[in-house]
């Protein structure tokens, strides 16, 4: 029988990911099976802090095998910006247009467009705490294109292509995306758990 995991998080998307990533690994629960209904710690100052602070509540409160995430859009002109800070850059209404537009406001005069997304996985259970990094590297586009994916897609550029992130379907998006990266590490090491 697979071994139960909980992934904290609540995000239908992120959840079909690693589900159909893991096959049958493992056997994935969200926060909400779990019965967590509490809001996770996040209150780190870099993406590693607040991924390990949500999967080391959920093990020291639960008892089970827990990994989180967080990811985030730096930019090399801005030093980084907005990192850690990513869904709430323009404010706490978390709105992607208001971010989006922030930042290309401050890009707006920078030739330098290049820019990184990049998730960390933090994993706690019983053998301890364990990272995993994924980076997909790319530019900021000029102005927002494509209507499909999230957050700041419509104005990221993978490496090699000329199209957003927005203008690409989510399987492509998939095979090569900042979490996608990461996950496949995960994977790689829940297999090495297993066996």
């Amino acid at each position: 029988m697979p071994a139960a995991w909980v992934f904290a998080t609540n995000n239908k998307h992120k959840l079909d990911e690693v589900r159909h990533a893991a096959g049958s690994l493992i056997t994935l629960q969200s926060l909400a099976q779990l019965g967590c209904t509490e809001i996770l710690p996040e209150t780190g100052h870099t993406l590693e802090e607040n991924a390990r602070q949500k999967a080391e509540f959920v093990f020291a409160k639960y008892g089970v095998p827990c990994f989180a995430d967080d990811s985030g859009l730096e930019v090399e002109a801005l030093n980084g910006e907005p990192g850690v800070a990513s869904a709430h850059y323009a404010g706490p209404q978390r709105s992607s247009t208001d971010n989006i537009n922030l930042l290309l406001s401050r890009l707006k005069n920078e030739a330098n467009r290049k820019a990184r997304f990049r998730c960390i996985i933090a994993v706690a259970s019983h053998q301890g705490l364990q990272l995993f990094e994924g980076v997909l590297n790319g530019n900021i586009a000029i102005q927002p294109q494509g209507t499909m994916g999230f957050g700041y897609d419509p104005v990221f550029v993978p490496e090699g292509e000329t199209r957003t992130l927005a203008e690409i379907t989510l399987e492509e998006k998939n095979k090569i995306s900042h979490r996608a990266r990461a996950v496949r590490k995960l994977i790689s090491f829940l297999r090495g758990q297993i066996q």
